[in-house]
């Protein structure tokens, strides 16, 4: 029949009716009744079959006819009309043939249909399943976000009403008693939010605990369990994300995997493995699988709670630290950039440090969720059992700490380790360690938090420090505005902050001690006093304004200094000093000798002066400070050394009782050697 010339081909009709399947099985028939209710296509297909057999041509085509009207049955007239057509060509068939054709049709319709229907029974089953995904994420979402949102609104309101109290009693104990309170209430269920929530909400809550400059105790000291309690993510999520991430099991690339971490952090957790072609044991460094699906909510909740804090309490603008974050996360979630950073790392230290008895642990590969990594395993550095049972010298250990940050910040092209708190970094026993002389190794993990240093910060940054080593007030305004931009009103803040120290001791003369002078209780006391009266305020708003690379420097350096001491050390901070003020004065000879490059030859007679002075002023340090350690070298050769010293059972007293020279001429001796090296800073500082 002419019509049928433009009906579609049979592939495109079939495609239509798998979709009919899949997507609407259920609809009325085309024949103007209703069978059984409701019927598909396939049925439709069975009901013209039957009609085609025990019809005539002519009303088969009527039949086809009137399917063709219904865009739904397109395939039951093609079906129709190829067996009227077939009739017409082939004179009239016997009624059995017809019969069988019909029914070989209704048994092959039958098949299609079964599995039709249980691919349309699937694809109904994994809607639903979608659907209870969604809504499971949606009501965690809600109550992540309630939780966060009801904590936040009580902490604001039990602060509004402590400061109002606050006002209406005149003993000043008093008021310090209630909001020290008020401090300790909010501190606590701020962590159980934090512990509930886990995640980047502990990544913030461990950067708040080194935050002692900035925050009152009652805060950093209730946020100090979560450097070691973490969230631990099951073994069956870790194998569906390894599978995800590599398209090969986890089984297929490790003969062994253990099943529990053998330790836990806020973004990820490590497992120890075997590689089953080489037989390597490695340690294997897998991102929490959840955070895939919640760190962008999380970032969202911190800058809310921020901006809420900020619209409350105006002098307490803390955006800048919910800034940081947003910027920092993603390159700390991608293991990748952790690969590149430890790499890069290793190659320096290997190439300009290669004395210092540091270990990165070498990377195999890399995906953004996974990082394998050579096992380095050690001891944390507040374990001093284990340092003193195998004779491992606390100050030396001290020391080496201070020299690999002071490369790190000051050396030439050098990575930033921004993020070495005590989880990040073990000491290990070391019996030849031929290339650095020392006992012991220290191995630095967990680099995703890198930063580098612009070499005209650095230069400044270096001045800076020896000004405040020196107490050179002038100098120390000077260098505070190029480092961080910060006027002559909040520099006495700035370098509280940088230094960890009460801004009357940074400015002491050098003869009284300063900076040099051990830190007394008294003086932490006087901090936390001046935080709690009100200088919080300024410091948080100036900390607003300094450079995003300034806050990741001081947070290293409070990091450093709460690593150190946690060692309880008995030198004090005399060398930590002198050793910062080598490698500042090194920073600044380099400045220099570029300086005189760029006015001529450096063979010239005023140029070879300037070269002499410049070297001559980083020399003194280096000899004032080889003396020094010669002299602990000596002190620890008669029985009077520190570190391990500590823990072998001998009092304080007693300690201070052997003392060749006498009590008197001992604490002469140490005074004199600390004068000497403070003149000498001193000195070459103004060279």
């Amino acid at each position: 029949m002419p019509a049928q010339t433009s009906f579609p081909s049979l592939a495109a009709l079939r495609r239509l009716q798998t979709l009919n399947h899949v997507y609407a099985p259920l609809r009325r028939t085309g024949t103007g009744r209703i069978t059984n209710g409701w019927t598909c296509a396939s049925c439709r297909s069975q009901l013209s079959a039957s009609s085609a057999s025990s019809s005539s041509s002519s009303s088969s085509s009527s039949l086809s006819a009137s399917f063709y009207n219904s865009t739904l049955a397109r395939r039951s007239f093609s079906s129709s009309s190829k067996r009227s057509s077939d009739q017409n060509s082939n004179g009239s068939s016997s009624s059995s043939s017809s019969s069988s054709n019909a029914n070989d049709k209704t048994n092959n319709n039958n098949g299609r249909r079964t599995v039709l229907l249980a691919a349309g029974g699937g694809a109904a089953a994994a809607g639903l399943l979608a659907v209870g995904d969604d809504v499971k994420y949606t009501y965690e979402a809600v109550e992540r976000t309630g939780r966060v949102a009801s904590t936040l609104a009580i902490c604001v309101n039990d602060y509004r009403v402590t400061l109002n109290s606050r006002e209406k009693i005149e003993d000043p104990e008093e008021k310090q008693r209630l909001l020290r309170e008020c401090h300790q209430r909010c501190a606590d269920r701020t962590l159980e939010v934090l512990e509930k929530s886990g995640g980047i909400f502990i990544k913030l809550g461990q950067h708040l605990s080194a935050m002692n400059y900035l925050l009152p105790p009652e805060w950093t000291t209730t946020f100090i369990p979560l450097q070691d309690k973490c969230p631990v993510s099951s073994f069956e999520s870790i194998e569906r994300m390894f599978l995800e991430d590599t398209g090969t099991s986890l089984w297929d690339y490790f003969s062994e995997f253990s099943r529990e971490p053998i330790g836990a952090a806020s973004l990820a957790q490590v497992h120890l493995a075997t590689i089953k072609e080489t037989g390597q044991r490695v340690a294997v460094k897998v991102q929490h699988p959840s955070l895939q699906r919640w760190a962008p909510l999380d970032m969202r909740l911190t800058s809310t709670t921020f901006k809420t804090l900020k619209y409350f309490f105006p002098e307490y603008d803390l955006e800048w630290l919910s800034s940081e974050v947003e910027i920092s996360l993603p390159k700390e979630l991608d293991f990748t950039c952790e690969a590149e950073n430890a790499r890069r790392t290793s190659r320096y230290f290997a190439e300009f440090a290669p004395s210092l008895p540091l270990v990165i642990p070498d990377v195999l590969w890399a995906k953004k969720r996974l990082l394998v990594m050579a096992c380095e395993s050690g001891h944390r550095l507040d374990d001093l059992a284990y340092m003193d049972a195998h004779g491992i010298d606390r100050d030396e250990v001290s020391a080496t700490l201070a020299r690999i940050f002071n490369e790190m910040i000051f050396g030439e092209g050098a990575p930033l380790h921004c993020d070495p708190h005590g989880g990040n970094i073990a000491i290990r026993h070391h019996d030849n360690n031929i290339k650095s002389k020392s006992n012991f190794d220290i191995i630095l993990y967990d680099h995703g938090l890198y930063r580098d240093i612009p070499l005209p910060l650095r230069r400044s940054y270096a001045k800076l420090w020896l000004a405040i080593i020196d107490g050179d007030i002038p100098k120390m305004k000077r260098y505070v505005y190029e480092v961080a931009g910060i006027g002559e009103d909040k520099f006495p803040l700035f370098a509280s902050a940088i230094t960890g120290r009460d801004f009357i001791n940074v400015v002491s003369a050098t003869d009284s001690g300063g900076v040099l002078k051990p830190k007394e209780a008294s003086e932490q006391k006087s901090m936390s006093t001046a935080l709690q009266e009100g200088l919080i305020v300024d410091l948080v708003q100036m900390l607003g304004q300094v450079p995003r690379i300034i806050l990741l420097i001081l947070k290293t350096n409070d990091l450093t200094r709460a690593l150190d001491e946690s060692l309880h050390t008995k030198q004090g901070p005399v060398r930590q000093f002198l050793i910062l003020a080598r490698y500042c004065m090194r920073t600044v000879f380099y400045e220099q000798l570029e300086e005189i490059r760029e006015l001529g030859s450096i063979w010239s007679p005023a140029n070879l002066v300037r070269l002499v002075g410049a070297w001559w002023g980083m020399a003194r340090v280096e000899v004032k400070l080889e003396v020094f350690e010669l002299w602990l070298r000596v002190k620890r050769a008669l029985g009077l050394g520190s570190g391990f010293g500590m823990g072998m059972g001998m009092g304080e007293e007693a300690q201070q009782q052997v003392v060749p020279v006498g009590k008197k001429g001992q604490k002469r001796l140490e005074r004199e050697v600390e004068a000497a090296a403070a003149v000498s800073v001193a000195a070459a500082a103004a060279a």
